[in-house]
Formats: C-alpha cells, sequence, structure tokens
C-alpha cells in the first residue's frame, strides 16, 4: 500500500539565490545616528539634564558643538 507512494523531488537551488545580497566591495552602509558619537551625546544630555544655571543652552554650547561637529563627520546633519 504505501510503497507505491513516492517523495517529491528536492527543488534545484535558484539560480539568483545571492543575486540581492551586498558584497563587502560595495559601499560600507552609513551607520545608524543612534549608534555613533556616543560619548559627545552623553556629556551633552548630563549637561543640558544636571546644569544648575539658568541658561543651560549657553553653558552647554561648546559640548553641542561638539556633538554636532561629530555628526557632520559621519554624514548627519542636525
Amino acid at each position: 500500500m504505501g510503497s507505491g507512494q513516492s517523495t517529491p523531488a528536492p527543488s534545484p537551488p535558484a539560480a539568483n539565490m545571492g543575486a540581492d545580497l551586498k558584497t563587502s566591495s560595495d559601499a560600507p552602509a552609513k551607520p545608524k545616528p543612534c549608534c555613533v558619537c556616543l560619548d559627545e551625546k552623553a556629556k551633552r544630555d548630563e549637561c543640558m539634564l544636571f546644569s544648575t544655571s539658568n541658561n543651560a543652552q549657553e553653558e552647554c554650547v561648546d559640548l553641542v558643538t561638539k556633538y554636532k561637529t561629530c555628526m557632520a563627520g559621519y554624514g548627519f546633519k542636525i
């Protein structure tokens, strides 16, 4: 009874299976903004959040500038 059944043949591999994969010779992917300039961001945030002055923006302007410069180095405009 069951010996007459055949199993389906495995399908052949697709010819373009790796066509969508990028190779290492492609241009490197742009990093996410959340993953760069972490030290600059932490120092900027700490200054802005825990500033004891009445004008935290003025007090932390150098740290904000350093963060913006760092982000611009990765191609982000903020």
